[in-house]
């Protein structure tokens, strides 16, 4: 009887998953998680074992051609977290199950083609391109399709080749490419014999007496070393060169060999070794919930996910750490997630400084060999902690039993690129449960629906309401150079507290009638002031990006917009400049889809040379700084300046080192920064984004304000905060400014009750664009008749149909967007099982935009 297989395929745009057969070498051995060679159609691709099936689905099925690794490239509890992923976003099983495959993996096979055996003579009635496609292979042998892509580039040269196949006259073969990324190796160098049989002979090492002299002192470190060494070691030791080693290995003097060495991206960052710290009150009762709930999972019994609010600077972090040494204790592993690449540096610090030699890093920005080999180091258990973005929650570890979610209302977490699009905290607390293992979440501003659920008993709910005195030391001895009243208070014995800074909300109408023009008020340039006569640091936020926001014509209002996005183009200045950038170093662009031209110096549209640029973004804040304090050192934390691998660690660094007074930057500033000498925050303007259409916006506005406030005063040099504000009497504004979550949280609740949205109802987005703005309405429309027709027909009068239509940014990237949103108890059981070809499904997803 045959043994028959469920195996999800690794090729784009294949959603289902296809059955095959066990060979006869193969049965017994295919389990789920590994990875095998199948054919599909013409090809041969890679596919990962689901599990075992009685019966096909189709009456004829194709073998397994091979096993590629005997052992599992996922685990069974990653396969049932792709298919939860798989379920509740409406996403294809082998898009969920190619998040949890390493960067090795996941390659579609190729075709190799070739002269066919016995061809010599072309027939003349083969058309111009098919001889040219045979002359290349007659010349060049058998070529891959990937080669023959470069050598024909904007030809259709499959089509031509197709008939060359079928007429016998060229021949085909899949094949898979050559692994990208391998096991890196070095070279390795040690003598052959014990190094006494070599005293007392007189070798002969070299022609002239420069060769004898290196190579004798290859010799002479060689015999030093017990064992194999590396020769970019001994040729820094000799001077020698690979050629000597040859030699030497010609004469049996020394074996020269390989060994593995690993592409570990937490080498390159330097740690301070740490001790667990004495808990306040606060943090010694979260702690003791969060022991039970490790120990309860520990002996097999189910625990709720936990939901840590804590105040900025409260000591979230220490818990983290202790709940991991007791994960490990119990001899269990753990997954830290963060919200940004960004926030990976200083988080693999914290952890590698408590559990030294055994964390992982794994994101996107690293290489392919940092990422496999870590992939490779976590499935073999060597790496108990795994610390990094949301794809560091797919890390084939064996036996988690913590899951830690940072940050945990942050919209980064949620992948809106591509499919599937899943949020990372809900599929963490799912994968928690398949595990295990605890869902420990924190955030000193819970989104609305995590905090609700929380209070309704769904969720453990733990908190720490009070500020921590940290960095007495950098303080102290900061003081002794610019002399300032402390201001913290003692609790208990050992540990001080901070009050939270106070905040200074200034009204910028108020500042235009005083006749002050500038984008800082009074308040934040005498903060300035006073923060760099005393050697202390500052950070202004602002949330844009450029130097001015739109740029239009002063004579006929036509303001200049992507041609793509129908979006307002945003100034940016070229490089690094000073306050009075010439014009040609400024370009406009567009931060959606990267469209860029040169500020022009004539309106396109009315040929007026009252042509202006008007609003600010981080690069006109530096500028503007630059004016006002030249003295001043500053660093931009954007996305313009860390486009670069590591940028984001630099600048923290050199920040954190003094290199730099003032950060400028975006919404960057508000995650996790930890610095003793920061004494004043500046708001620059924090209405962005208060008054956008989405139902979202107010919590955006308020966790983010909240966030970067909480950066400043996290010693006892104290600090400041100064927010400045169109729209001082919003209650965005005013809970913000007197850090006052709870009264931000019931108001807000009370909005989403009378509206429907989440946490009381769930919503789907089904969302479709075309290139033609009338084919993107009109299928819109019957898409929206077809889910209309479906309602009606399961009887869903709870579940409400809105729109379509068109999307706030109604144009992007030469797309015209249309949106269909489903509002109800289970928007999803309505549309499970339809086909939503070239619609993209977003489940409660963070913006409606």
């Amino acid at each position: 009887m045959r043994e028959y297989i469920e195996i999800a395929v690794n090729v784009p745009r294949v959603s289902g998953v296809f059955h095959y057969h066990s060979p006869k070498e193969l049965e017994g051995r295919l389990l789920p998680g590994h990875l095998v060679l199948v054919p599909f159609g013409a090809q041969i691709v890679q596919g990962v074992v689901l599990g075992h099936v009685k019966e096909a689905q189709v009456p004829e099925t194709k073998a397994v051609l091979s096993l590629l690794d005997e052992q599992p490239a996922l685990t069974t509890q990653q396969l049932a977290l792709a298919e939860h992923i798989s379920q509740t976003t409406l996403s294809p099983l082998a898009a969920c199950v190619g998040l949890m495959l390493p960067p090795v993996v996941g390659q579609a096979a190729d075709v190799r083609y070739g002269l066919a055996v016995g061809v010599k003579e072309f027939d003349g009635q083969i058309s111009q391109p098919q001889r040219q496609l045979l002359d290349l292979l007659e010349a060049r042998g058998p070529l891959r399709g990937r080669q023959l892509d470069k050598a024909l580039p904007r030809r259709n040269w499959r089509s031509t080749i197709a008939a060359l196949v079928k007429n016998a006259l060229v021949e085909s073969e899949p094949v898979l490419p050559r692994p990208r990324v391998r096991p890196k190796t070095v070279r390795t160098a040690q003598l052959a014999s014990n190094p006494h049989a070599l005293v007392g002979r007189e070798l002969r090492l070299g022609q002239t007496d420069a060769t004898q002299e290196r190579r004798a002192l290859m010799i002479q470190a060689l015999a030093r070393e017990a064992g194999p060494v590396d020769v970019s070691w001994l040729y820094a030791e000799s001077g020698g060169n690979l050629q000597d080693l040859y030699k030497l290995e010609e004469m049996d003097l020394i074996r020269l060999s390989e060994r593995e060495t690993l592409r570990d991206p937490v080498d390159e960052l330097a740690y301070d070794p740490s001790q667990p710290l004495t808990l306040t009150t606060d943090q010694q009762e979260v702690w003791e919930a969060v022991h039970k709930s490790l120990v309860q999972a520990w002996e097999g019994q189910a625990v709720k996910p936990m939901l840590l609010h804590g105040v900025t600077s409260s000591g979230k972090t220490e818990i983290y750490l202790q709940a991991v040494a007791k994960t490990l204790a119990l001899g269990r592993q753990a997954i830290v997630l963060v919200p940004e690449i960004a926030l990976t540096p200083q988080a693999v610090r914290r952890f590698q400084g408590r559990f030294p030699g055994q964390v992982g890093l794994l994101h996107s920005e690293l290489s392919e060999g940092e990422r496999y080999d870590t992939w490779r180091r976590a499935r073999a258990g060597h790496l108990p902690i795994i610390v990094g973005p949301r794809s560091a929650l797919f890390a084939p570890l064996q036996d988690i039993g913590l899951i830690v979610v940072d940050e945990s209302h942050d919209d980064s977490y949620y992948e809106a690129g591509q499919t599937p699009h899943y949020h990372a905290r809900r599929a963490a607390i799912a994968y928690a449960k398949m595990t295990g293992a605890l869902c420990l979440m924190g955030s000193a501003t819970p989104d609305v629906a995590s905090r609700y659920r929380a209070e309704k008993g769904a969720w453990q709910l733990a908190e720490l309401p009070g500020r921590i005195l940290a960095h007495r030391e950098t303080a102290a001895a900061h003081q002794k150079k610019f002399p300032k009243q402390f201001n913290y208070q003692r609790v208990g014995e050992q540990v001080e507290a901070l009050p939270l800074p106070p905040v200074d909300v200034v009204d910028m109408r108020r500042e235009l009638r005083q006749g002050n023009r500038s984008i800082f008020s009074h308040a934040l340039q005498e903060g300035l002031a006073q923060a760099l006569a005393q050697g202390q640091q500052a950070i202004l936020f602002l949330n844009r990006r450029g130097t001015a926001t739109y740029v239009f014509c002063r004579d006929c209002g036509d303001a200049l917009q992507c041609p793509n996005c129908e979006m307002p183009l945003t100034q940016h200045v070229n490089g690094k400049s000073g306050p009075l950038a010439p014009v040609e170093k400024m370009a406009l662009l567009c931060h959606h889809c990267g469209y860029a031209r040169n500020m022009p110096t004539h309106c396109p549209n009315c040929n007026s040379a009252r042509i202006r640029a008007y609003g600010s973004g981080t690069q006109n804040v530096e500028q503007q700084i630059e004016k006002l304090f030249p003295e001043a050192r500053t660093l931009r934390w954007d996305r313009e300046s860390t486009r670069r691998k590591g940028s984001h660690d630099r600048i923290l660094r050199d920040f954190s080192e003094g290199r730099a007074d003032i950060l400028i930057g975006t919404q960057m500033l508000a995650k996790g920064l930890d610095l003793p000498l920061i004494t004043l925050v500046g708001v620059v303007l924090a209405d962005v984004g208060l008054h956008m259409p989405d139902y979202r916006a107010p919590e955006r506005v308020f966790q983010v304000l909240t966030q970067v406030a909480g950066r400043a005063g996290r010693s006892p040099l104290g600090g400041q905060v100064v927010l400045q504000t169109f729209h001082p009497d919003h209650y965005v504004i005013q809970a913000a400014a007197k850090h006052d979550y709870e009264a931000f949280y019931h108001r807000e609740t009370a909005e989403r009750r009378r509206l429907r949205f989440p946490p009381f109802a769930q919503i789907v987005r089904l969302l479709y664009s075309d290139t033609d703005a009338r084919k993107a309405e009109q299928d819109a429309k019957k898409m929206a008749a077809t889910v209309g027709a479906l309602l009606r027909k399961q009887e869903r009068g709870n579940t409400d149909l809105i729109g379509p239509v068109p999307c706030f940014y109604a144009r992007l990237n030469r797309r015209y967007r249309w949106q269909i949103v489903l509002r109800g108890p289970d928007p999803v059981s309505v549309l499970r099982g339809v086909k939503f070809v070239g619609w993209q499904i977003e489940v409660n997803p963070p913006s409606l935009l």
